[in-house]
């Protein structure tokens, strides 16, 4: 779906605030931490500036944030019980609504030194996400987005999660089309002013597979690799990518 002006700029202020929900959480960000601690900065975050989760509550998901460590790739539940320690690695997923529009991105961060293969893979990781955003431009096609994101990964030697992909965005946090992080042997729609994607490829160390584990949220690697996860929210324009939810 095309959005309108008025549209996308409401879908930009959503985009601010899951920018500053990343930048405080991040902040705080270091061994003794709780993933809970996180999870509250940025509800206080969406509480100060007005907006709606979109996580929270979401097909029952009792918190706004994902917080996923390690091996874990995505939607990781937050509890007091998970204490971050040094070395480890934190994947955190969050959005916002303002006025019935959202916001939805990811970032993987160290706690504190982490190994140089960890870096790695989180380095990795988000150049194959920018890789995908270039992509998004008027005129191109969609499934570019994960030729490119693949391409950056597969010459890393790492496994691309195919389980779990990019999506449309909107007046729903997941809307169709999905954006697979992957070449699926078709080019896609194409792309037009006004159309948004949540852009985000989950990358492991290991193999693509995944396993979800019994709280029938929390999706880890099969074979216990790290993984990490990034994410923005971008229009297409006349300009090229606009990316709603930088810091």
């Amino acid at each position: 779906m095309r959005r309108n002006a008025v549209e996308l700029d409401k879908m930009r202020r959503a985009g601010k605030v899951v920018a500053e929900m990343h930048e405080a959480t991040r902040a705080a960000i270091r061994p003794g931490v709780s993933t809970m601690d996180l999870n509250k900065i940025a509800a206080e975050v969406i509480e100060k500036r007005g907006a709606k989760s979109n996580f929270l509550g979401y097909h029952g998901f009792p918190a706004v944030i994902c917080s996923s460590p390690n091996d874990m790739i995505v939607h990781g539940i937050p509890s007091e019980t998970v204490i971050l320690e040094e070395g480890d690695i934190i994947s955190i997923d969050c959005g916002a609504i303002i006025e019935g529009y959202h916001g939805d991105a990811a970032y993987t961060a160290g706690v504190g030194e982490i190994s140089k293969a960890a870096q790695r893979l989180i380095d990795v990781t988000e150049r194959s996400m920018y890789a995908g955003i270039e992509q998004l431009t008027k005129g191109n096609r969609l499934h570019e987005v994960g030729r490119a994101v693949e391409t950056v990964a597969l010459a890393a030697g790492y496994g691309v999660v195919r389980e779990y992909v990019g999506h449309a965005i909107g007046t729903a946090m997941h809307e169709q089309p999905q954006v697979p992080n992957y070449w699926p042997g078709s080019p896609g729609p194409t792309l037009k002013t006004g159309m948004v994607f949540a852009i985000e490829p989950m990358i492991n160390i290991g193999g693509e597979e995944t396993m979800l584990l019994e709280d029938g949220w929390s999706v880890v690697t099969a074979d216990g690799s790290l993984s990490a996860h990034f994410e923005h929210t971008i229009a297409v324009t006349d300009n090229g990518p606009e990316i709603f939810t930088l810091p």
